[in-house]
């Protein structure tokens, strides 16, 4: 009796772990599906149901409205449904709400958007499982003077700023990185931005002799500046950070214009990807295809911790990862391990890859 009792005990744990491991893996999805920010929550949704599908991936979504109570309640909801990963996040206020409620769960998370510095600056402080599939916030302003301070070594080039926060600080690493390097600009001022047009800011630029600048603003501002610097016949070459890829432009920006971004990630993405946003009628824009990847990425960890017997954070810090927007590796705080960031030049219609001499 008591030998039958026992196989028929260790039978029925075989059978609870085969219906275990018949279950699909669980991935969390936060984003914000409702308020200002709801389109690029959409954007999300689709991206990580799409890749979802096709690796068969159950997933937990959850609306963080970009708020910290938001985020909070988005993460109780992912420990209660015990996802593996959780993936997603726009917003610093929802994520950090939700790190420590997912930390003490030990489920780690990928961010699609969030570009905050100390999210990842204080991963020894806080402990969090937090891994970033995008740029950080100072990684445009280091890939904007690295790249620029090569390319225009031998050039009279002028640094302008519009005084806002993010203008300044990206004006000022530019500056400081050329300085450095030996360099100093002909020209240093702030414009006042959103003006119908910049003749004297072109004006003051022609008299400093400068023939590059670098603007530290926003791209319908850089747009103005060369149309009227063409207008005025003034050959300069304007150059900017991601700011430049405006959706929609009342001024085109001049032929030549240069910006430090992220590629469009659809550029990146294999045909068999593409054809399933076709058939989805879906598009990739923004972070659609990223959140692909964010799946991607969160089923290969979660797979090859069950394999190797480790944990899906220490797996995501030691891998590379193949996804639909290329190769992905995290450093030691969780940031990519190599900047999305490129120099691309406008060539009338489009912004295209070049080459950063």
């Amino acid at each position: 009796m008591r030998s039958a009792t026992a196989i028929a005990t260790a039978l029925a744990a075989s059978l609870v772990a085969l219906a275990a491991q018949a279950e699909p893996l669980k991935i969390g999805v936060a984003a914000p599906l409702s308020g200002p920010s709801a389109i690029l929550g959409e954007q999300i949704r689709t991206g990580a149901a799409l890749a979802a599908a096709r690796d068969g991936v159950a997933l937990e979504i959850a609306d963080d409205q970009c708020t910290a109570e938001g985020g909070a309640d988005a993460a109780k909801r992912f420990v209660d449904a015990k996802v593996a990963v959780v993936t997603g996040f726009l917003c610093t206020e929802a994520i950090e709400a939700a790190l420590p409620v997912l930390k003490d769960a030990r489920i780690p998370v990928i961010t699609v958007g969030v570009r905050t510095d100390s999210l990842t600056d204080r991963r020894d402080k806080t402990g969090w499982q937090v891994f970033r599939l995008g740029p950080r916030g100072d990684g445009e302003r280091e890939a904007a003077a690295s790249i620029l301070t090569r390319l225009w070594a031998d050039k009279l080039f002028a640094i302008v700023d519009d005084g806002t926060i993010y203008g300044r600080e990206l004006a000022e690493s530019v500056r400081a990185s050329a300085e450095q390097a030996g360099l100093k600009p002909v020209f240093l001022d702030t414009f006042r931005p959103q003006l119908d047009n910049q003749v004297a800011l072109i004006g003051r630029l022609r008299k400093a002799g400068a023939t590059h600048v670098f603007v530290g603003g926003d791209g319908e501002d850089v747009a103005v500046m060369g149309r009227d610097a063409a207008s005025l016949g003034v050959g300069i070459v304007f150059a900017g950070g991601d700011t430049l890829r405006v959706a929609d432009r009342t001024v085109p920006p001049a032929e030549g214009t240069l910006m430090i971004a992220a590629p469009e990630w659809s550029s990146l993405a294999s045909p068999d990807v593409l054809a399933a946003f076709e058939t989805a009628k879906a598009v990739t824009d923004g972070y659609a295809l990223p959140a692909y990847a964010a799946v991607e990425v969160a089923r290969a960890a979660a797979d090859l911790a069950i394999t190797g017997g480790k944990p899906v954070a220490d797996v995501l810090a030691g891998t590379e990862f193949d996804t639909a927007i290329g190769k992905i590796r995290f450093d030691a705080r969780g940031d990519l391990a190599e900047t999305p960031l490129r120099l691309f030049r406008f060539d009338g219609a489009t912004y295209q890859p070049a080459e950063a001499e």
